[in-house]
Order: C-alpha cells, then structure tokens, then sequence
C-alpha cells in the first residue's frame, strides 16, 4: 500500500530519494505558494519522514483537490 506524507519545502533537502517514489526534487509536486510539497513511499515509513501524518491515496486526493494545491487561474 502506498502512503503519502507533505513535507515543508525546506525540508526537500532531507528527503532520501533512494526511499520514496519520486526521483529528486524536480519530479515533485508542489503547493499552489511553494510552500509545501509531498512524497509517497510504500512500505515503513524513511526515516526521513519520521513523525510526519501519512495519508491514504483517498486522503491525499482529497486534499490535493483543494484551494492550496490546485490553482484556478488561466494560463
């Protein structure tokens, strides 16, 4: 099972690549301010991530959907 995490985008420099999906800091998705980020990993969580709230696909969807990860704004 997959579970998501979102970090603070200061803490990108931290996060062992090796241990989550994503493959650097440039395949990542962030907020709509920059601000936070989030990485997904299976299995125990890195030791990284430790004591940050994992989410499930169905939560982090949720929360993806929201006014802080998707813009309205025309390109």
């Amino acid at each position: 099972m997959r579970t998501y995490v979102i970090i603070d985008a200061s803490e990108v420099g931290s996060v062992d690549f090796n241990q989550v999906k994503e493959t650097s800091a440039d395949t990542l998705r962030y907020s709509v301010d920059g601000t936070k980020t989030f990485v997904k990993y299976e299995g125990t969580q890195p030791f990284s991530l430790l004591g940050k709230t994992e989410y499930t696909h169905e939560e982090i969807l949720s929360i993806l959907g929201g006014p802080e990860w998707t813009s309205n704004e025309v390109i």
